[in-house]
């Protein structure tokens, strides 16, 4: 099979179906055909209509076609594709709408390379656009790709999401969907040991063989049954004179589009049927849902041999990435070096290529991260397009995924370490300690309390310093103690005292709560913000009973005001 003659026979077969059903639409055209008014001619025209719409979108590599989107500002904003990073066999690009501000989820969609193109995941696309700056990996039709551009096989593919999540920074939200998601888990763990800094915030794992033991399917007995050799001479053509990649080595997208409708033959064949009866009363447009569907169904694209047969061998047969011994360049990479990366896992019920547990075998080998960074999503009855394409992932999944971004958009340093802003410490809900002898007043850092000094002196040095604070000084109780201070006003020429560079001195009594203290900055440590500190040792006052501390009122305490005397 590995003969250029192979290649052209099949492109042949096709051009060939697409001339009938042209040849078939033509003739039910005719107005002569009208005169019999035979309803032969109706369904002919129809099955000329659908086989010849249905062989042309073989070879059409389909335009993304995302419309329009509404920003915040209520304006309806375009959306342009931009290419940030072109590579031979594939380039990274971003979906930009000018005049809207770029939302903060950064999102890199991975998508598969498994004889679709990346607009297989427009729907996703459209869905991500209005909450996210959405980014997406295009890989190129392998026929249009001259020989000397090399090869490209899952180390390269791994290595170019490498460079992908490396270019847009750290940053970044990873959603890696069927076949990609363990070549993203293998680029990951690569950045994990070449640059930690580079890596992603979070993955989000959609249904991808990541241990294909662990639930069987028709690909993966597929895999089991047939040698590497068996694949080789089998599947593998050369491309023929009518491409660039003239001469390249590739597994036919059409062999590929072919083995996907095999395994819903049945399915496939009503879908058309029902088709051409609904062309044929008129019934069916342009851009009714069969013809959506199918436009991006059977647009195919041709793989690199090496990429196959080394994804069939190294992901299918030995299990490399489940066994944790894959390679990229001769040096094993070791998944258990991701530590920082929230993971993400979700699955379909009713998958019947990466069935329940292929996928979620991921979490198992993260063995170097904490339970709290993983996460598992099964959607029930969901199927394998529906995870990512379909209204279970519109209405159940894409929240899901969302919240997920959002609760892991911090750096992973603040993320496992999350540090709250402590609330003041309130007065009637005290901490657990026990009461001093004493009233103390807390000492500043500018300036504490004598012991030797007579009480009144102290409440004096006190009241100057909050008025130092406050600006104005407050008249002194009217019925006070003998011994008890009466403050005159600051004169007007006398400047005012410096303020205190740390704490407000406030006077407490013996049974009240702890001295308010200015709330922990987020910086510090997460115990300050639960357990108050320790406090040095103070000298007890003298006890004279001319003058008793007063109690500190909630809001002359916060407000940073000396208060009232109380007489006992």
């Amino acid at each position: 099979m590995k003969y250029m003659p192979t290649y052209d026979l099949m492109e042949s077969v096709r051009n060939t179906n697409q001339w009938l059903g042209a040849t078939a639409r033509a003739m039910g055209d005719y107005p002569a055909m009208a005169m019999t008014a035979n309803p032969a001619m109706q369904l002919l025209k129809a099955w000329g209509d659908v086989t010849e719409r249905s062989f042309a979108r073989m070879v059409a590599k389909p335009d993304w076609g995302i419309p329009s989107i509404t920003g915040p500002d209520g304006k309806d904003h375009i959306v342009r594709v931009e290419t940030l990073v072109e590579r031979p066999f594939g380039d990274l690009i971003r979906f930009t709408t000018p005049g809207r501000k770029s939302p903060k989820r950064r999102v890199l969609l991975v998508a598969p390379m498994s004889g679709h193109y990346a607009t297989l995941l427009r729907k996703t696309v459209i869905s991500l656009l209005p909450d996210c700056d959405v980014h997406i990996t295009d890989w190129h039709n392998a026929r249009d790709i001259p020989v000397s551009k090399g090869k490209f096989d899952v180390e390269d593919y791994t290595k170019y999401v490498a460079e992908f999540m490396r270019h847009l920074g750290p940053d970044l939200h990873v959603i890696a969907v069927c076949q990609p998601v363990p070549l993203t888990l293998a680029a990951t763990a690569m950045l994990a040991e070449d640059d930690p800094e580079a890596q992603p915030r979070s993955l989000t794992l959609i249904g991808g063989p990541v241990d294909p033991d662990a639930a069987a399917t028709d690909v993966t007995d597929f895999g089991s049954r047939v040698t590497m050799g068996q694949l080789e001479h089998s599947m593998i053509q050369r491309v023929g004179f009518k491409y660039k990649g003239v001469g390249r080595e590739v597994y036919p997208g059409l062999l590929q589009l072919a083995s996907f409708i095999a395994m819903n033959a049945a399915t496939h064949a009503q879908a058309f049927t029902d088709q051409i009866f609904r062309a044929a009363h008129g019934k069916a447009s342009e851009h009714d849902k069969h013809n959506q569907f199918y436009d991006e169904y059977l647009a195919v694209m041709d793989m690199t041999a090496e990429f196959y047969l080394s994804t069939v061998e190294r992901v299918f047969k030995s299990r490399d990435i489940a066994r944790n011994v894959f390679t990229v360049d001769g040096r094993q990479l070791d998944l258990g070096k991701i530590t920082s990366v929230a993971v993400k896992i979700v699955e379909g019920e009713k998958d019947d290529i990466s069935a329940p547990g292929q996928c979620l075998a991921a979490l198992d080998l993260l063995t170097g991260l904490p339970a709290d960074r993983k996460a598992a999503h099964l959607e029930p009855g969901a199927g394998h397009y529906g995870i990512f394409a379909g209204s279970s992932w519109r209405k159940n999944i894409r929240p899901l995924v969302l919240q997920f971004i959002d609760a892991n958009s911090d750096a992973p340093g603040k993320h496992t370490a999350k540090v709250e802003s402590p609330k003041p410490a309130q007065p009637s809900k005290p901490a657990r300690r026990a009461k001093p002898a004493a009233a103390k007043a807390k000492p500043s850092e500018t300036s504490k309390p004598k012991a030797t000094k007579p009480e009144a002196k102290v409440a004096k040095d006190i009241v100057k310093g909050a008025e130092a604070v406050t600006g104005e000084a407050k008249p002194a109780p009217e019925k006070a103690q003998a011994a008890e201070p009466v403050v005159a006003k600051q004169p007007a020429g006398e400047p005012a005292a410096p303020k205190p560079a740390v704490s407000k001195p406030t006077l407490v009594s013996s049974n009240s709560a702890t001295p308010a203290q200015e709330p922990a900055k987020p910086a510090a440590a997460p115990q300050a913000a639960d357990a108050p500190k320790a406090e040095p040792s103070k000298p007890d006052a003298p006890k004279d009973e001319a003058a008793k501390p007063v109690e500190a009122k909630p809001e002359a305490a916060q407000a940073g005001k000396p208060t009232r005397a109380a007489n006992d």
